[in-house]
């Protein structure tokens, strides 16, 4: 398993708990798909993966190795990558800057990891000297994307990234993180869009309160009538 939750209890404060013994795994070059009603957890446990909150009870695994509370610069050191809800560009820089800070951290060949992340996102390459506040949603969002991949991570954590895109732009993102998946990269997505990113993705897993309610394929989920109960709440049988 690329990932693992054992038990992980986790939040923002002591009195306020989001994680409540959170236990589940995500497998190595699949689309995981977490879903649920509005306070589940879904964002909380991205954040507890990449060690921005730190878990206070359980443990959280990549290979088999405890990565609790490990600070988010060593957890890209390790592979993995966190693409955070909402637009987190520098506005005011071009394209190219904006992939150029994403590369800081590496000690050789960044040039050229910048020109096959160009390569693979043609509009972005396109407009490479622009600021990135002129770009659409949809070009913003394969920026933030491509930037992450600089790092070549093993595990992407990516939060609602269809906010504030249409429905074709939504898909060409879904359909690039499925090509990621299919290329070896675990992929672990929050995601409001339920139906549309089930269709990209391999399992589904619903949280409710902070614990797993439900782990199931997503092509089978997505034919389930009750569907809406799974991200609305009452995943329970």
């Amino acid at each position: 398993m690329a990932i693992e939750f054992h038990n992980v209890v986790a939040g923002y404060s002591p009195t306020l708990t989001i994680l409540n013994q959170l236990s589940f795994d995500a497998r190595d070059g699949e689309v995981t798909l977490l879903i649920g009603p509005n306070g589940a957890g879904k964002s909380t446990a991205l954040k507890t993966l990449f060690g921005l909150l730190a878990p206070r009870a359980g443990e959280v695994r990549i290979d088999g190795r405890d990565v609790s509370g490990t600070p988010p610069r060593k957890m890209l050191d390790a592979g993995v990558a966190f693409v955070p809800q909402g637009r987190n560009l520098f506005g005011s820089l071009s394209v190219l800057h904006n992939l150029e800070l994403g590369g800081i951290t590496l000690k050789q060949g960044r040039e050229e990891r910048i020109a096959e992340i160009l390569a693979r996102f043609p509009r972005i390459r396109e407009r490479q000297h622009n600021q990135a506040s002129t770009l659409s949603g949809g070009e913003q969002k394969q920026l933030e994307v491509g930037r992450a991949l600089l790092l070549r991570p093993r595990v992407i954590l990516i939060d609602e990234p269809s906010i504030g895109l249409s429905p074709i732009l939504s898909e060409e993102v879904f359909r690039l993180l499925r090509g990621l998946a299919d290329a070896g990269t675990t992929v672990l997505m929050v995601e409001q869009n339920v139906r549309r990113a089930l269709k990209y993705a391999d399992r589904a897993l619903v949280l409710e309160m902070g614990r797993l309610a439900l782990d199931r394929p997503a092509a089978e989920l997505l034919e389930d009538p009750d569907l809406n109960r799974f991200f609305l709440g009452g995943g329970k049988s």
